[in-house]
Order: C-alpha cells, then structure tokens, then sequence
C-alpha cells in the first residue's frame, strides 16, 4: 500500500525540525484506569441486556443499537451519574462526590499535581452532560472557579473564556471543554496538559483537540493523557487502534461508525469484560 499511494502523497508534520525548530516536545501517556464495583456491575448488565436485543436487529436498526450502546457504556466508564439520571443542574455534583469512579479519582489526584507545579491544564470530553458535573466538582475540591466551553456557550462569552485563560496570570488555570466545541479553531498555548477524558476513537480528531496546545507559540513541553477503562471496551478499542496506527487515518472513519460493522460475537468480545481490573473497595473522594 505505501508503495501504492506514497507517490500522490505530500506531508508536512509540525514535529519536523526542519519545518519547526522551536516547537517542544509532546509526550503521550495512557491513563489506565479500574472499574469501581457498581461501575463494573452496571456494565455487565447493560451488555447482557444489549446484546440480546442486538442480535435480533438487522440493518440500520442494528447500527443504530450498537452505536447507542457504545455511547451508553462510554458514559458508564465516566461515571454512573450520566446513565442514572439526565443531568439536568449542578446538583448533580453531590452525586459525583459519593458515587466513586476511577477516572475521576485518577484525574483528581493528577490535577493535584497540576496545580502544585503550577501548570495550566485543558480537559477534553464527548459529553457536555459530564462537563457540567464535572465543573462544579472541581470548584468545590480546588475551591477556585473551572472554566467550562461547550456548544452552548455564547460567542461573546468564549472569547471572553479564552481570552482570560490565555492572557490574565490570575486565570482559572484548568478548562473543560466539550470535543466538538473546542476542539478546533482556538488557540490555548498558555496550558501544557491536555486530558482527553473520554476517547473519541479517531486519532485524528484527537490530534486535533490536543492542537489546541501543540502549536505554533508553545513554548513548553505538552504533556496529553488519554484516559482508559481497564478490562472494558475503551482499552480493546484502544489496543485495536494502538495496533494499526500507521494506517488509522486512512482506515479508521470520523466517530464510532466504523465499530457497527462487527457481527455479534466480534461485539460480544469487545465488550466482554474483564473481572480483574475491578477496584474492589471504593473510598469516596
């Protein structure tokens, strides 16, 4: 294939020093991340109940299934807050301070560092619904205000956001933002530490939101942690990317789209999960 296309190909990559010789590094590290008990309990249940139903469907009603399924369990290894109930207010924050989730607990304590080396930290997530329980969440642990950009922000307000985020010192010094809202168009080189808190499985549109701070003006290392589930979908699909790398920007389509294709027993073991990476005793942060 490389024989084939390399021909018709012309690419430039901002890590060529020959392109840019002042751009820093970029250093990725994946956050592997256990299952609370109810968290695991939950998503047995979901599972069983789906693929049953799945195997039934045909054609686009399967598509359609499978794909909300993917959502549903993403959601999950967040937090079970976002299947529990729609978020709706703030209020949710209480919740999110008792039901225990590892992710969470995994960015608390890395923001944690964050903060001490005083770092500036941009967090990225799918869902709007788990920005906004999240943002309230940090307020009252840091006891300081977490900037928040999502779809619904007005003009005047994200400008102002990312205004105050990239030239006030005094700043909120973390940002959550949605994927699609912010994950292109903006210029954020003030942070150093991009969290992609949920995957989106398309290195590409990943590459992109992490663009918000590896660009042209950073003048220090970029740090990108990309969270995953151990022993649940996020770290097969991970694995499966991981492994065609070289290959995934022209194989693997924008979104989940491409998982639809795979018969029941594929899904069945992507989604089978593993017992072993369950935390078998959950402290309330």
């Amino acid at each position: 294939m490389r024989s084939l296309v390399q021909p018709f190909i012309l690419r430039r990559l901002k890590t060529d020093k020959d392109i840019i010789q002042d751009l820093p590094e970029k250093q990725e590290n994946i956050v592997f991340c256990p299952l609370t008990t109810e968290q695991a309990t939950l998503y047995q249940k979901i599972v069983d109940d789906s693929l049953a139903k799945i195997d039934d469907a045909e054609g686009i009603q399967r598509r359609g299934m499978i794909l909300a399924l993917l959502v549903k369990l993403k959601q999950l290894c967040n937090h079970p807050v976002l299947i529990e109930a729609k978020v709706k207010n703030s209020k949710k924050s209480v919740l999110i301070k008792t039901q225990y989730s590892g992710k969470l607990q995994r960015l608390t304590e890395m923001l944690d560092e964050v903060l001490a080396e005083g770092d500036r930290a941009l967090i990225f997530t799918q869902f709007a619904e788990w920005g906004k329980v999240l943002q309230p969440y940090l307020e009252h642990y840091f006891n300081r205000e977490i900037l928040f950009l999502y779809g619904s922000t007005s003009k005047n307000k994200r400008e102002e956001m990312i205004d105050r985020f990239q030239n006030d010192p005094q700043a909120p010094p973390i940002m959550i933002l949605s994927l699609k809202a912010g994950g292109v168009g903006l210029n954020l080189t003030r942070a150093n530490h991009v969290f992609h808190f949920d995957r989106w499985w398309n290195p590409a549109v990943e590459n992109q939101a992490t663009d918000r701070v590896f660009r042209i003006g950073q003048t220090r290392n970029v740090q990108v942690h990309k969270f995953v589930c151990t022993g649940t979908l996020e770290e097969k699909i991970h694995d499966l990317i991981e492994s065609k790398k070289a290959l995934a920007e022209q194989v693997v389509s924008a979104g989940e789209d491409w998982l639809t294709a795979l018969d029941t027993d594929q899904l069945r073991n992507l989604l089978i999960l593993d017992r072993n990476s369950i935390i078998e005793e959950e402290i309330p942060l």
